[in-house]
């Protein structure tokens, strides 16, 4: 499993994922706006305060290697509707996570998280050439995990006490994943489901 250098932007329809910068700070707090997804208890979302520490590891990461970041933009307006990431590469063992994933409250439950996990889980398998990916949320997210589960990733576990969130709750954490037997049948399945959109 090899990381392309410069990682492709992942393009469809309706979004488009392309490499997170040093200059998107403000693009991705108005983003965040939509919805004030900051005040969020399940997941960490960016706010004026927290993007330079929310950025800092990810931009970090892709200097190093094990991660690619990404500012999600809706390909009609242009305009910025979220972030996700690819991180925990493991070239060794072929296998990568995807998460961080965020986006605007106005375009939740619509085509764009089917299309954007469409193209990160064809890369992931088709490019990077893994045998796994994976996916976590918190334990009290039902919406994320909902979500995981249409993609057709399959429930692992939980982690007990995995995190300590930015309020002091420690956290327990739900593990989701794909495999690369599985994922004919998963794209056909999101294929699918676009195509309905």
């Amino acid at each position: 499993m090899t990381t392309p250098a410069p990682a492709p932007d992942l393009v469809g329809a309706h979004v488009r994922l392309r490499l997170m910068r040093e200059d998107d700070a403000d693009a991705l707090v108005q983003a965040a706006s939509d919805g004030e997804l900051w005040t969020l208890k399940v997941t960490t979302v960016p706010s004026a305060a927290t993007v330079a520490d929310y950025m800092a590891p990810a931009l970090d990461g892709w200097r190093s290697g094990s991660v690619i970041p990404y500012v999600i933009e809706h390909r009609a307006s242009g305009k910025p509707i979220g972030s996700t990431r690819f991180w925990r590469l493991d070239h060794k063992n072929r296998q990568v996570e995807i998460g961080h994933t965020w986006i605007s409250a106005s375009h939740q439950r619509t085509v764009v998280n089917t299309e954007m996990k469409l193209l990160m889980l064809t890369y992931a398998f088709e490019t990077l050439a893994c045998v796994r990916v994976q996916l976590e949320t918190d334990e009290l997210n039902a919406k994320s995990r909902a979500a995981i589960a249409r993609l057709g990733a399959k429930e692992e576990g939980i982690l007990r006490n995995e995190r300590i969130m930015p309020d002091g709750r420690v956290r327990n954490t739900v593990m989701f994943s794909i495999i690369d037997s599985e994922w004919p049948e998963v794209k056909h399945t999101l294929t699918a489901r676009l195509a309905l959109r």
